[in-house]
């Protein structure tokens, strides 16, 4: 295959990649995928580190999904621990649940809580969850009150520690993903299957491009081998009329013309230390104070066992600047999905080739919708 005599070319080994390839692959074609990291996984990539502990190298992956579609293709690649994901949030000493449920509002509003608790059941009747946009709304007192101690411990701080930018200016996609339970409900999220891949992500990914006619080229830059003119693809200088699924970033594809899209990347800091546990929960994350948004220790989520040793790590975001820097999250303001139309308006007439995840449709997207998308798509191209 290094004379590039493939059906399908692949930008990037991630989720989006990953399963394009093998779906496509198990109807004949052949795949060619190229990988600019040293490693397939994407931002889910795994490995054991110098302490023996299972790491997610680009922070916390827990799988998660309502998408029996999506359970059963990756099924067929990797066995599963179940994983209930619980987070809390580190508030003037006090851990507090998230979500923001009943038992912190007991906690906080004590002898008030009563009926600040009938008030929301009153005021949300048959919903099991409500948003915190939707609470600031009101001008009801008791739900102002609710509202203002969320927003000002929960959310303020730590979305601008997460974003770089005000609240105000974030689309409310953003709140969505962590909503106030009107119970005591303490799971972080609340999908039927909740999930780590049993022997880490990179032995899934592994298996997943595991096919004779997948042929994948680590530390290999697509874009030095794609371009694209006046609507037609070109795989080293020569017409190429074969899907290409493009998942990196669109500013990048274009030599950033109109200049670059808004994400914000992470720097992680890796810390071991000679005890069981470090903290009483996988996931800390700090609302009101540190420049870290969050502090995750590993073993709760991988299972391991192993005594007196354990790994933590603390995320620190930031705008991105270098071209080394890795996109993590699109910025979900108006001026920024603005500017991406403006790129994917460029694509118009080249219909052989196809933006798909989270970079290349500027889109804040869970593994699960990845993977769902993914395999749409190789439906749509698998004739």
């Amino acid at each position: 295959m290094e004379n590039f005599d493939v059906d399908v070319v692949i930008v990037g080994a991630g989720f989006a990649g990953a399963v394009t390839a093998r779906k496509l692959a198990e109807t004949g074609k052949k795949v060619l995928v190229f990988e600019q990291r040293n490693h397939i996984g994407g931002n889910a990539y795994d490995f054991i580190n110098d302490n023996s502990i299972l790491i997610h190298l680009y922070g916390p992956h827990i799988f998660h999904t309502n998408d029996q579609k999506v359970y059963n293709f990756l099924s067929r690649f990797t066995d599963w621990r179940e994983y209930k994901h619980q987070v809390v949030a580190s508030i003037k000493g006090e851990k507090m649940s998230i979500p923001f449920n009943f038992d912190v509002l007991e906690k906080v509003f004590e002898s008030d809580s009563d009926l600040l608790k009938e008030k929301l059941l009153e005021v949300f009747k048959n919903r099991k969850k409500v948003f915190i946009n939707e609470l600031l709304e009101f001008d009801d007192p008791d739900i102002n009150k609710i509202a203002t101690y969320i927003y000002e411990n929960y959310y303020f701080y730590y979305s601008t520690k997460q974003w770089g930018e005000h609240f105000s200016s974030l689309d409310n996609s953003i709140f969505k993903r962590v909503p106030i339970y009107l119970s005591k409900k303490n799971y972080y999220f609340e999908d039927n299957w909740q999930l780590i891949p049993a022997a880490g992500y990179t032995k899934l990914f592994e298996n997943i491009l595991d096919h004779d006619l997948i042929n994948v080229k680590l530390k290999t830059d697509g874009l030095d081998f794609i371009s694209l003119k006046s609507g037609k693809v070109y795989l080293k200088g020569e017409l190429f009329s074969g899907p290409v699924i493009y998942t990196g970033s669109l500013d990048k594809l274009f030599n950033y013309e109109y200049g670059k899209l808004k994400y914000r990347t992470l720097d992680f800091k890796f810390e071991n230390y000679n005890k069981n546990h470090f903290q009483n929960y996988g996931v800390v994350n700090y609302t009101l104070d540190q420049d870290y948004t969050r502090i995750t220790e590993y073993k709760y989520l991988t299972g391991q066992k192993l005594k007196n040793k354990t790994t933590i790590v603390k995320e620190y975001p930031r705008e991105l600047e270098k071209e080394t820097d890795i996109p993590y999250y699109p910025i979900p303001t108006k001026e920024s999905r603005e500017l991406y139309f403006k790129y994917q308006e460029k694509l118009i007439n080249y219909h052989n080739f196809f933006c798909l995840g989270r970079l290349a449709e500027y889109q804040y997207y869970n593994m699960d919708q990845v993977v769902a998308k993914a395999l749409n798509l190789s439906n749509k191209l698998k004739d």
